[in-house]
């Protein structure tokens, strides 16, 4: 059975989508994943903290109410082709690490690993809570087992 299509044109998808990332075929979350890593590097990377975290705050209410509207839109709980969940955890990831293409790099294969494999508690948030707040929840919590383990690797080297 193949997944309903988004409408291309409705901005409300496309934002969803992650401006088209998560229409990919194949892999549509390492593909959302992968869009958002231009705009870490050129707009958010060297932002204050506070900015940054603010960034991430709204993104994640932004990213609850698209969420929730196109998967109601699509009537589908969690379309594969949503990928602004991937965006807001991957930038989260990379929060308050070294700005470098080792530690971004770095970030995505770890924010990607945890988002796949949905380690306890990931996995139980992705199964029991439904709407556009558990579309985004799972992958923030991935985000945040990421960013512990890379901040714990940058403290220990």
């Amino acid at each position: 059975m193949s997944l309903p299509k988004p409408d291309y044109k409705n901005p409300v998808h496309w934002l969803a989508f992650g401006l088209g990332s998560g229409f990919a075929p194949k892999a549509p979350g390492t593909f959302g994943t992968l869009a958002a890593m231009p705009f870490y590097w050129f707009l958010l990377k060297d932002l204050n903290p506070f900015i940054y975290a603010s960034v991430l705050l709204v993104g994640f209410g932004i990213g609850v109410w698209l969420c929730e509207r196109t998967s109601r839109d699509l009537g589908v709980h969690d379309h594969g082709g949503i990928v602004i969940d991937e965006w807001i955890g991957v930038w989260l990831t990379l929060f308050l690490l070294p700005p470098t293409w080792q530690w971004a790099l770095a970030g995505f294969v770890l924010f990607r690993f945890f988002d796949i494999i949905k380690p306890w508690p990931i996995r139980w948030f992705d199964e029991r809570v439904h709407g556009g707040f558990g579309i985004m929840i799972d992958d923030v919590i991935a985000g945040l087992f990421a960013l512990v383990c890379l901040h714990l690797a940058h403290w220990v080297l």
